[in-house]
């Protein structure tokens, strides 16, 4: 299932929609909804929840205000409530691409944590609702790519297949070039080809027009399969190309997390978040109160505990009912 890019992967579409966000923010000051989205997309989960508790309950804005507060929840690693809310959206408007995608996506979370009966029910809704978003908008490159990783990742009772991923990654062909390459090499990860797999992400690379993303999603490949110095090296390659490119700073969210699960070079991790954190792009998809307790448990790990302490403070300040952060507390 997709997971938060928790688990490592972003798309430099949403930084992109970070910056767009934010001007539209400039042109309508006073739109909760556009305010609550650039609060969402810089880490802000407590000032968006306020934000949308003021949107009317009768208008037409009703519908995305319950997105916006799925997408929030979902942050917030409530998945229960989030997924209630993207029901909701969808309830009110089942012609939304987006509403389909965001609602799999929370049911997603909640099959990865299901016994096993509802699991295999909640793995049929999702794959429904991914294929529903992917038919309301066949160029919903997003839609495309959680689509394609959910039939290579399920199993074929609830509706999964490679032969299906591969569908979708013809499909991506002429939507996100890069996403198609990166749905490639995860089949053939999958079938343990891995040759074949490490060519099509770097490929990925080649053609990207945001390539620190795809040298990132490149370095978690090596951490995988314990190539670490091969790791270290494309997270190297990922920093320099976010330098280059001022969209592309969320990427040192990704390379980071890689660096951590791969408990290898804490130091470069813990400054990869400050600059992310410290950039002018953040996005929802690498929410700032994560990486300030990520960063808090590196400054940690480095024996800088006041810094720690900071961090901890910094995350529950933007997101109190963030509850890994509570829990560090303790």
């Amino acid at each position: 299932m997709r997971t938060l890019n928790i688990a490592g992967r972003l798309v430099p579409a949403l930084a992109l929609a970070t910056t767009l966000g934010i001007a539209a923010l400039a042109e309508a000051p006073r739109d909760p909804l556009v305010q609550a989205n650039a609060a969402l997309q810089a880490g802000e989960a407590d000032k968006a929840l306020t934000l949308l508790s003021a949107v009317s309950q009768t208008g037409p804005e009703l519908a995305e205000a319950h997105n916006l507060r799925c997408r929030v929840q979902y942050t917030l690693e409530q998945w229960d409530a989030a997924a209630s809310e993207c029901q909701e959206a969808v309830r009110l408007d089942g012609q939304n691409s987006g509403y389909h995608l965001w609602l799999g996506r929370a049911l997603g979370e909640r099959a990865d944590r299901a016994s096993f009966m509802s699991a295999y029910s909640l793995g049929k809704r999702v794959r429904m609702e991914f294929e529903e978003a992917v038919r309301l908008n066949p160029r919903n490159a997003e839609a495309l790519a959680d689509l394609g990783e959910f039939y290579y990742d399920a199993p074929g009772v609830v509706g999964g297949g490679t032969g299906k991923a591969e569908g979708v990654a013809a499909q991506l062909d002429k939507v996100d070039v890069a996403r198609a390459h990166e749905l490639r090499a995860r089949i053939a990860e999958q079938r343990k080809d891995f040759g074949t797999a490490e060519r099509e992400f770097k490929q990925a690379i080649t053609v990207s027009g945001h390539p620190a993303f795809q040298w990132m999603t490149l370095a978690s490949f090596y951490r995988r399969h314990e190539r670490w110095t091969e790791m270290v090296s494309a997270v190297q390659s990922g920093i320099g190309a976010a330098q280059r490119d001022k969209h592309s700073g969320v990427a040192l969210y990704n390379g980071a997390s890689t660096l951590t699960k791969a408990n290898r070079e804490p130091a470069l991790a813990a400054k990869m978040l400050e600059d992310y954190l410290a950039g002018p792009v953040k996005t929802e998809e690498a929410p700032a109160f994560v990486a300030h307790l990520r960063l808090a448990r590196l400054k940690e790990q480095l024996g800088d505990g006041a810094a720690a302490k900071r961090e901890r403070a910094a995350a529950l300040a933007l997101a109190h009912g963030y509850k890994p952060a509570q829990d560090s507390k303790h």
